[in-house]
């Protein structure tokens, strides 16, 4: 037997050790399981019907009453814990100053790749938060209404990266959320037509003293710019990352494509109507360049690396149920 090569002889550098918290230390984070998050909501009624499920549902998502029940009642009673602990110590704090109680909105992030099921995780918990008596009053807001219109995207020569950081007017972000946090008595977003694929000009989503407010997106949690600015994520009280594995987000993508080329897409209105004519295998490929192109270079080098600034990480398997669920320590 001939000898081994000093290459060979060298064992293979050990995997990251990451505690089994997906990259997160377990020093930052308890990592809790399904059955463990379920019992949390023991006891506590459901307050949605079948009915309310399905229309908060998203193309794609397989939400059901049991999803429901397990894993997002127990977090949204986990949100209003700690919306009622900062609004009380706001006004411990007014209080201590001397100062009148001007309690700001108590705001709310979830991020994730698209197609993750963000969307229909922050409608679910603004209709599940209304339903707690310390936080009637949810609004949700996407930071679509953000993104810089199509001929300002084209000027900047970055229509291609529609989705990516440079693409959100994040000044404007910034502004919007500051307005509510600084007690405005109202604050304006711009309003995204996702028929369209583009900002509605003078149409605006008016925000009225919430007492939750859900922002919805992509890049919410990436950090600035430049140590000088402001984070979007510092003007959060709380942040969810919905993450699963990539082969999953990839074949949600496409599905989602698949069922938007047979429904929305068809609509002569839509700005993707050219896609609706396209067979199984054509819309297949095209979903796949959009996703391979767009969205996981987006996800890979600006969205995932945005995880371990959450508060609270739901992650999903490949039937879209949450597993487990991952909660920063205090």
């Amino acid at each position: 037997m001939g000898r081994m090569s000093a290459e060979a002889a060298t064992p293979p550098p050990a995997a990251p050790v990451d505690g089994g918290l997906g990259g997160l230390s377990p020093h930052l984070y308890r990592e809790i399981d399904r059955a463990e998050w379920a019992r949390l909501a023991s006891g506590i009624p459901q307050p949605l019907s079948e009915t309310e499920v399905v229309q908060l549902r998203g193309i794609g998502d397989r939400l059901d009453l049991n999803e429901v029940r397990e894993v997002y009642l127990p977090l949204s009673r986990l949100l209003s814990l700690y919306a009622t602990a900062t609004k009380r110590l706001g006004a411990d704090t007014a209080g201590f100053l001397n100062e009148p109680d001007s309690t700001t909105p108590f705001v709310v992030a979830v991020a994730g790749s698209v197609a993750v099921g963000k969307s229909t995780i922050a409608r679910l918990l603004r209709e599940l938060m209304s339903r707690w008596p310390g936080t009637p009053r949810v609004e949700l807001v996407t930071t679509d209404g953000f993104l810089y219109p199509n001929a300002e995207l084209e000027r900047r020569g970055i229509m291609h990266r529609k989705g990516f950081p440079e693409s959100y007017d994040r000044r404007a972000l910034v502004s919007f959320l500051s307005e509510l946090k600084s007690g405005s008595a109202e604050a304006q977003a711009p309003f995204y037509s996702h028929m369209r694929y583009d900002i509605v000009p003078d149409a605006k989503v008016t925000v009225r003293r919430p007492d939750v407010v859900i922002v919805e997106g992509l890049n919410v949690l990436q950090p600035p710019p430049s140590p000088n600015e402001v984070a979007i994520s510092d003007l959060f009280d709380f942040s969810i990352y919905v993450d699963a594995q990539t082969e999953h987000i990839t074949q949600w993508f496409v599905d989602r494509f698949l069922a938007l080329r047979r429904g929305a897409f068809s609509n002569p209105s839509s700005f993707f109507n050219v896609f609706a004519h396209l067979s199984d295998d054509e819309a297949v490929k095209m979903a796949l360049g959009f996703w391979n192109d767009i969205n996981l270079p987006n996800l890979e080098e600006n969205v995932r690396p945005t995880k371990h600034r959450a508060t609270l990480v739901l992650e999903k398997a490949a039937d879209h149920a949450v597993e487990r669920v991952l909660l920063r320590k205090l």
